[in-house]
């Protein structure tokens, strides 16, 4: 897509994704650029199972920023397939962003990603960010700066960000900004993402569903919408939207957690959702849950490709 509106000769249009391990502020970073959420986020590592890509507009440029899964050491089949989408995305993006958190050390997960982005570092500028600097003290930010540099890389930047604060989020979009070649934009002013809104829907389902779980259960549950019908017999100016969705989950005692006692986590759940379904489509939502299980769906090729993976 290619010739949307008139650009300066100067404008630049390109992707950006940001790597890391798990849990180190990606897809905070991602929401905090586009201005809204699109990414989903949480306490619990290995949240995001997407390559989404959220679109910046600027008058000078278009960023396109991919925000990845974490990369770490896979237990599963679907950890082997989420670190295959974060090397593919990494190969094809114009700028990346390298992300660890400034409130924990540099250990033995970034010096693994560290070398696999020495590869790549040759051809494609990696910029090095220290995430959540609002969690940290001075000194830590300081040792995670010089932590960052020892990696040796070949950074073209490193610069400590928070998300939450809007620190130096701007700057980090005028580095990721510079980096990418000349050209019109790539999407139509205004859109947010490419991202079909039933994922997005999913995703948000998925997010709710994790909050206040058991440490072992985030990984087995996986979310489908089913449909997203608009109702037929609403005015046209208060539309409703009607979403069913399905949570998979591995084993029938997760299926209990999930639900709770008498089904008021599901209905937790259900209202958190559908509040921030709401909020990214605009329009009243009743959403219909179900949980199923899905035997050891992470391990199994022919349920990961039913469950989208």
């Amino acid at each position: 897509m290619t010739g949307f509106g008139d650009w300066p000769d100067d404008h630049r249009s390109g992707f950006a994704c940001f790597v890391g391990r798990p849990n180190a502020g990606k897809s905070t970073l991602t929401n905090a650029l586009l201005g809204q959420k699109i990414a989903i986020t949480s306490s619990k590592p290995q949240t995001t199972r997407h390559a989404i890509r959220g679109i910046v507009h600027r008058p000078d440029a278009q960023l396109v920023v991919v925000d990845t899964p974490g990369l770490h050491k896979p237990r599963t089949l679907l950890g082997s397939r989420l670190n295959d989408l974060v090397r593919e995305t990494w190969a094809e993006v114009d700028v990346i962003g390298f992300c660890v958190p400034a409130d924990v050390p540099v250990g033995r997960g970034d010096e693994f990603i560290a070398g696999e982005m020495k590869a790549v570092a040759g051809r494609t500028p990696v910029i090095g960010i220290v995430t959540k600097t609002d969690r940290a003290q001075p000194e830590q930010i300081a040792a995670r700066l010089t932590e960052l540099t020892a990696l040796d890389i070949g950074f073209a930047e490193i610069v400590p960000v928070s998300a939450v604060k809007s620190f130096q989020v701007d700057l980090l979009a005028d580095l990721l900004v510079a980096r990418l070649p000349e050209g019109p934009p790539l999407y139509p002013d205004g859109e947010l993402t490419d991202e079909p809104e039933e994922i997005l829907v999913a995703e948000l389902v998925r997010e709710a569903a994790l909050e206040g779980v058991r440490d072992e259960l985030p990984h087995s549950i996986a979310v489908v919408v089913q449909e997203m019908i608009e109702r037929e017999d609403r005015p046209k100016n208060n539309p409703m939207l009607d979403v069913h969705a399905t949570i998979y989950v591995e084993r029938q005692s997760q299926k209990g957690i999930v639900i709770g006692r008498g089904g008021e986590r599901l209905r937790e759940v259900g209202t958190a959702a559908r509040r921030q379904i709401e909020a990214l489509l605009g329009v009243k939502v009743f959403l219909d849950l179900h949980v199923t299980v899905a035997k050891d769906w992470q391990r199994d090729p022919r349920q990961l490709r039913k469950l989208g993976f």
